[in-house]
């Protein structure tokens, strides 16, 4: 009995997707420039897609015979190169960086999308500064960093010059991502939690920001994946020392810095190969940490 059930479900739904298939060619009879757009989606859909295939495969296969046990000696040499010490700062600035731009990148969207009142022009005046600082160039922040924390404030070439300039350059993103999170968070949501006796201050903490997790993290993402990858910024500021970092106050190369200079000399192109296979592998780990996290997060809050 079940199994004649199940026929004929698979009928029925093999029935309406016939109907709506005409529905959707008889629609585009009489609209043509929807098949159109139609079309021209799905291409640079596909051309999207195939590009950033190409791209990791091309780096695979490029880099994957350099993977040699010499490229993650815990000491780097002349001989070996190894990026090692590398992955440590790159980790290292990655959460430095989080650990300063997270908070105050939530905390003004949070002001901006709870707080502010509808109409303000400074909450304006922000939004526009914030995008405008999204599309500067990251050598201009590289030389900011380097004349105000290196110079001015005496830190010289270091991970928390670095930090504290990749700090303000991913703070507009988490900035952004995280206001928007929060603006698509139901109002329903805060009504309830307000019938039910709970301030705004408690509302937030409980009701919004769990609600906004996933979007927040996908800000967090973005910005890990610009600081992994950044070089021009970074130079400036934590230098290319090639040893492993006993402090923050110490100069350090990251992955991408440790990928461009053996690049740039010349005579290690096989192994900046294999070090690209690494920093990709660090992103694509990172990414996937960090959607781990948002979807435990979503089924705790479901």
């Amino acid at each position: 009995m079940a199994d004649n059930n199940a026929v004929t479900d698979i009928k029925e739904i093999k029935a309406i997707n016939k109907v709506t298939f005409k529905q959707r060619m008889i629609s585009y009879k009489r609209r043509p420039l929807s098949l159109v757009m139609l079309i021209l989606v799905a291409v640079a859909a596909f051309l999207s897609a195939a590009a950033l295939i190409f791209l990791i495969v091309y780096i695979l296969v490029k880099g994957v015979p350099n993977l040699t046990p010499d490229l993650f000696a815990w000491e780097y040499n002349s001989d070996n190169v190894s990026c090692m010490p590398a992955i440590i700062n790159t980790v290292i600035i990655t959460f430095l960086t989080l650990l300063i731009a997270v908070p105050f990148g939530i905390g003004a969207a949070i002001y901006l999308a709870e707080y502010a009142k509808k109409g303000n022009k400074l909450v304006k005046v922000i939004r526009t500064m914030a995008e405008t600082l999204s599309g500067i160039p990251s050598i201009v922040y590289g030389l900011f960093g380097m004349m105000c924390f290196v110079t001015a404030l005496h830190w010289n070439l270091s991970l928390l010059a670095g930090g504290f300039t990749l700090a303000i350059m991913v703070l507009p993103t988490i900035m952004r991502t995280t206001e928007e999170a929060l603006l698509t968070v139901p109002d329903s949501y805060r009504e309830g939690s307000y019938g039910l006796g709970a301030g705004k201050l408690r509302t937030i903490i409980k009701i919004i920001l769990p609600s906004a997790m996933p979007g927040i993290l996908a800000g967090i993402i973005l910005a890990v994946g610009r600081i992994v990858g950044e070089t021009a910024a970074l130079i400036y500021t934590a230098g290319s020392a090639t040893g492993t970092v006993s402090g923050v106050m110490d100069s350090g190369r990251t992955l991408a810095i440790h990928m461009y200079v053996l690049a740039n000399e010349g005579l290690y192109t096989n192994q900046a190969w294999g070090t690209a296979v690494v920093l990709l592998v660090l992103v694509f780990g990172i990414n996937t940490l960090s959607a781990f996290i948002a979807k435990k997060l979503g089924s705790k809050k479901g």
